[in-house]
């Protein structure tokens, strides 16, 4: 058999141990994104953040069904983080009653005209430690319908 013809027999081998390995490679430096939120959902408005939190709690009291429940409200505080003195994420959580699901987000400061605000993680029901977060515990077809539907939910009404 000529050498060529037992060549043409190793490309698909080859082809497919090329594509596994760059795959492997892609999946595993999803997992080391900078920072403290990598995967979050990153939505940025020209406001300074002040005014975003504003705004947000405006859009809560005005949608008291996306306010927590009474009996988490108190374990899940909104705000700046107790153990963090350095005050870059303004927690905010919502509800979805209709899912029983919590959704966390915070607001940061990106320079004194702009702020961002993330969607960070949902909790499925009311015993906390069952987030799952957004970009990252989600495939694709989980994730889009997800954060499609905090766009039209909390998004779309806050801008």
């Amino acid at each position: 058999m000529p050498s060529f013809v037992y060549d043409m027999k190793k490309i698909p081998f080859t082809s497919a141990v090329i594509g596994l390995l760059m795959f492997t490679v892609f999946s595993i430096s999803c997992s080391f994104g900078p920072g403290s939120y990598p995967n979050a959902e990153i939505y940025e408005f020209d406001m300074p953040q002040k005014d975003l939190i504003d705004k947000i709690q405006k859009f809560k009291s005005e949608n008291p069904n996306l306010k927590l429940p009474k009996e988490i409200n108190d374990i899940l505080s909104e705000g700046y983080s107790k153990n963090d003195n350095r005050n870059f994420w303004y927690h905010i959580y919502f509800y979805y009653p209709d899912k029983n699901e919590i959704v966390k987000t915070w607001v940061r400061s990106h320079g004194k005209t702009k702020a961002t605000f993330a969607f960070v993680a949902i909790n499925k029901g009311l015993k906390l430690g069952n987030w799952k977060l957004v970009n990252e515990d989600f495939f694709w077809w989980n994730n889009e319908p997800m954060k499609e539907e905090f766009e039209e939910r909390i998004l779309k009404k806050i801008k």
